[in-house]
């Protein structure tokens, strides 16, 4: 397999708002089309990490390269080369979603012909036919976020990023997005750089990192960060609490059964060989991002951020 390429390496950033050190010694390499997931607490850092990355907030130290340019000397180069999807709606309500998207479209000098290609493709990706008449400011919320991606993919970026794209959305219009996104990973190689509040989309990346207060705190793939920061847990059902007592380990009641946790699948795998009698109706699951988030920071991970 050939080896990914690093399209944005972060050496030694640091950014501080009065005595407030927001990012302090920050560094990490994204991989080159891969789903990365950079997550924190509110106020951890997220958000000034991507502000600075984008040019539009001033770092105190560091380097930032991407795609092989340095920013200091490739802004506007760089900038043709990202998409963003913000925290906030950055559509223009009073206009139609038509307006918002071909004004967009305009200032990386994509031509009229080719915008309406484009345009039917993003129609397909996120159904948007019914929606390209109708002003912004008459979208619902989950109207307006399928618009927001669709304004950051409509120059074919190589990098898009997602900062918590789809916080308060219902089931169906988070799948659709993450459909889309899924798409434009494997037919253009795009390099996704996500924060999300949801775990389990986190879960799905190639390589995460958790940062806080400024700094990072755990980085890996998820599986080999799960391994490390949490156990494994087996659910048992149709036992009595005496039964489970037999086993000497801590353990909680669930509907229909008993979770115990163990350091690990080879230690779940001993005690079922152990006893055998007990474990006749059984699940073994590995522990969650979540349990890997609060491990490594103490904290929940969740609400709205403004870092």
């Amino acid at each position: 397999m050939k080896k990914r390429k690093n399209i944005i390496e972060i050496k030694n950033l640091f950014k501080t708002f009065g005595n407030i050190k927001a990012v302090d010694d920050l560094s990490f390499n994204v991989k080159e089309g891969e789903l990365f997931a950079f997550l924190g607490v509110n106020g951890a850092g997220k958000s000034t990490t991507i502000n600075i990355m984008c040019g539009d907030l001033r770092r105190d130290k560091g380097e930032i390269i991407i795609d092989t340019k340095n920013i200091d000397y490739n802004l506007d180069d760089i900038k043709g080369i990202l998409g963003v999807v913000f925290q906030n709606s950055v559509l223009d309500k009073s206009l139609s979603v038509y307006d918002n998207l071909y004004n967009r479209a305009t200032l990386y000098g994509i031509n009229k012909s080719d915008f309406k290609k484009r345009l039917t493709n993003l129609s397909k990706l996120l159904n948007l036919s019914d929606l390209l008449k109708r002003p912004v400011k008459k979208l619902s919320g989950g109207q307006r976020r399928r618009i927001d991606i669709a304004r950051a993919i409509i120059h074919n970026p190589k990098i898009l990023i997602l900062d918590e794209p789809t916080t308060g959305l219902d089931p169906k219009t988070r799948c659709m997005i993450w459909n889309t996104i899924e798409n434009l990973q494997t037919n253009n190689n795009m390099t996704v750089f996500l924060t999300t509040h949801y775990m389990e989309e986190a879960a799905d990346a190639d390589y995460v990192v958790i940062i806080d207060s400024g700094k990072i705190v755990a980085e890996g793939k998820p599986l080999d960060l799960k391994n490390k920061y949490t156990g494994d847990f087996i659910s048992i059902y149709n036992v009595d609490e005496l039964t489970i007592k037999k086993l000497n380990l801590p353990y909680e009641s669930i509907s229909g059964g008993y979770k115990i946790k163990v350091d690990n699948t080879k230690e779940a795998t001993d005690l079922i060989i152990k006893f055998p009698d007990i474990f006749l109706d059984y699940e073994v699951t590995k522990g969650k991002m979540d349990d890997v988030f609060l491990a490594v920071t103490g904290k929940q991970l969740g609400g709205d951020d403004n870092d």
